[in-house]
């Protein structure tokens, strides 16, 4: 597996802090490789290392509770600072008690959680600033390109674009078998995860209501607007169940929402809210007959990889018309359109338009997948291979 030094440097700065290392995100996007990346290093300068994995079960049937790990530690630590590591530390009743006791006898504590059970929200109310978070994300392109070419085989911006970067399926060899993982993978993260979790009584219904807004990755919509959905099409939903539906979908880290930002207003549009997919496999495990959605794909792509550069995204509209980004860093704003192509006359002038609006002191920049340059004397096109491989939107 590639060594991410991505995330490691970051996780690196606070190897010996007392704070409590949390490595989160969703399911399989590889936290637990991190985890054992981070381990093999600290173990370049130290013996005194512990590692607990609480989905093995003789691990858990024996300590199971926070007394029983802080015993365990203290027992098999050696003088001196110490690193533990808690795998899945979630399945430990108390485990937060734990952590804080732990953290305070000269012991630095690393730990990763399920998204079905350690999310978010909890760590954030259960160690009471007592932590530091690293979000860990699928694979972006070059971290695939570079885990394919380990694996000596090959991935197109294509492949990207329709079936995403969760990194366990690069490993299959047949299509088959590659869809039977991301479904079930799906399955345990949607449905199995947060149904059962959260003990929802209408099953049918909230996978309805996950159906659509998986769907509808890249498009501005409200929680008005899917209410109304579904009450036409499935039954009766009040705008309350969505609301709640869609915040367990974002502490799962399964979607994100950007706000739309207004010029007109100077301030976010309360209302309405831009959704992207943590992976664009979950839009294209709904699409029938190959019709793949890879217009809103793309740009589900474009914001995973600006997110994972480190940019503040917000939804941009100007005088009633919308352009997709405004990206922020290091107090540099870049205003960004993005197309699966502008070939033709009507896409053309879709994209190009908002961009007329703005005076040229703004940075502006169109990335599709067309092989032509149609930059003009304003606009900086990019295309989407030439930005995949860029670190920064400096860089255009």
């Amino acid at each position: 597996m590639i060594t991410r030094e991505h995330y490691i440097k970051k996780i690196r700065e606070f190897y010996d802090s007392d704070l409590i290392k949390i490595i989160t995100g969703i399911r399989r996007c590889g936290k637990s490789v991190i985890l054992n990346q981070v381990i093999t290093e600290i173990k370049k300068k130290s013996k005194n290392v512990i590692y607990l994995n609480f989905e093995d079960k003789k691990t858990i049937n024996n300590i199971n509770d926070a007394d029983k790990l802080i015993d365990y530690v203290e027992s098999n630590k050696k003088d001196g600072k110490c690193y533990i590591f808690l795998d899945e530390v979630q399945e430990v009743t108390n485990w937060a008690l734990a952590c804080k006791t732990l953290r305070l006898k000269d012991i630095s504590v690393f730990i990763t959680g399920s998204n079905s059970k350690l999310l978010s929200k909890e760590f954030t109310k259960e160690l009471s600033g007592r932590y530091v978070s690293f979000r860990i994300r699928p694979f972006i392109y070059k971290e695939i390109l570079e885990y394919c070419n380990e694996l000596n085989r090959e991935c197109s911006i294509i492949d990207y674009l329709i079936w995403g970067g969760f990194p366990k399926r690069f490993e299959f060899n047949t299509e088959e078998a590659r869809n039977s993982y991301l479904s079930d993978l799906e399955d345990t993260i949607v449905i199995n995860d947060l149904i059962n979790r959260y003990n929802i009584r209408k099953p049918e219904l909230f996978k309805s209501i996950v159906n659509f807004v998986l769907r509808s990755n890249s498009r501005i919509i409200s929680s008005k607007s899917i209410t109304e959905y579904i009450n036409n099409n499935f039954e009766a939903c009040s705008i309350n169940t969505i609301i709640k539906y869609l915040s367990y979908l974002e502490d799962a880290y399964i979607i994100e929402k950007i706000k739309p930002y207004s010029t007109k207003t100077k301030s976010e549009l309360k209302y309405y809210f831009k959704i992207y997919n943590a992976d664009v496999a979950f839009n294209s495990l709904r699409c029938m007959d190959n019709r793949y959605d890879l217009t809103h794909n793309l740009e589900n792509i474009v914001y995973n990889e600006l997110i994972y550069r480190g940019y503040n995204l917000n939804v941009y509209y100007i005088n009633n018309n919308e352009i997709d980004f405004i990206a922020n860093k290091d107090g540099k704003n870049y205003y960004i359109q993005v197309a699966y192509s502008v070939e033709d006359d009507k896409a053309y002038n879709r994209e190009f338009r908002p961009f007329s609006k703005l005076d040229n002191t703004y940075k502006k920049i169109l990335i599709t997948n067309d092989e032509i340059d149609y930059s003009t004397s304003t606009v900086t096109h990019i295309k989407l291979k030439d930005f995949l491989k860029i670190d920064s939107l400096d860089e255009i």
